[in-house]
């Protein structure tokens, strides 16, 4: 198998030409490794790669782990199950932008990267049965929300949401009307970050007042030595 390099952007981001291989998915499983984020200082182990991975994940693409999902396992979805509460599942293939720090000095600049994502038929007709039932729709992850919120965008305003595959370039900052997401299960987001500015949306959705409320909560959770980042704590914004 060979490589060529086609292409460089200022970012550093190369786009590359395999040879020698008719998947290059299958070689990367036998010479690639876990893409751990940055901010662990370590090579991927063996462990890693199922530590680094939700049990519900399916189809390859992401280049992260929706990390609010490392926390459940599949007792404590049976467990959730057996007490009435519907899980249904969305795809969001993760780019190298959800690692990427806001240095813009207008967030209106700052440029988001294009990520794929799938919102199938069961998710979307629950959550309209939900809504219509005025039942919770909860997240796990801000990448759930970025699909839901998506998808959402794509139909106009009070309409159900309809399945669909896509791209989206969402940048949810306050002040942000979210349309589908009650609640929130996330981990605690790096600074400068755009997911720390997406829960700082959603901590108080429409103003933007948010982001003074997520300090003070990070703050807590810096006094009480919680974990943060992908192998850290969670919460629940409610």
């Amino acid at each position: 198998m060979s490589a060529v390099v086609l292409e460089k952007n200022a970012e550093g981001h190369c786009r590359v030409c395999f040879h020698g291989t008719a998947n290059i998915l299958d070689e990367l499983e036998s010479h690639g490794e876990i893409p751990l984020p940055p901010y662990i200082a370590r090579t991927a182990g063996s462990e890693d790669d199922s530590r680094y991975q939700t049990v519900f994940a399916a189809p390859a693409g992401s280049v992260a782990a929706p990390t609010a999902g490392l926390h459940f396992t599949p007792e404590v979805l049976d467990a959730l199950r057996a007490r009435g509460v519907q899980i249904h599942f969305v795809t969001l293939h993760v780019g190298l932008g959800t690692f990427t720090p806001v240095k813009a000095a207008e967030l209106a600049s700052h440029i988001m990267h294009e990520e794929r994502f799938e919102l199938p038929a069961p998710t979307a007709d629950a959550i309209n049965a939900a809504k219509r039932d005025r039942r919770r729709v909860i997240a796990v992850g801000t990448t759930t929300v970025r699909v839901l919120e998506s998808a959402a965008a794509l139909s106009a305003a009070g309409s159900p949401l309809t399945p669909v595959t896509s791209r989206t370039r969402i940048f949810i900052h306050p002040p942000f009307t979210f349309r589908i997401v009650d609640a929130l299960l996330t981990n605690f987001h790096l600074p400068e970050s755009t997911l720390l500015m997406l829960v700082s949306a959603f901590a108080m959705p429409g103003e933007v007042r948010g982001r003074e409320l997520m300090l003070a909560t990070y703050a807590e959770a810096v006094r009480e030595r919680y974990r943060f980042f992908s192998y850290g704590d969670a919460m629940l914004l409610l």
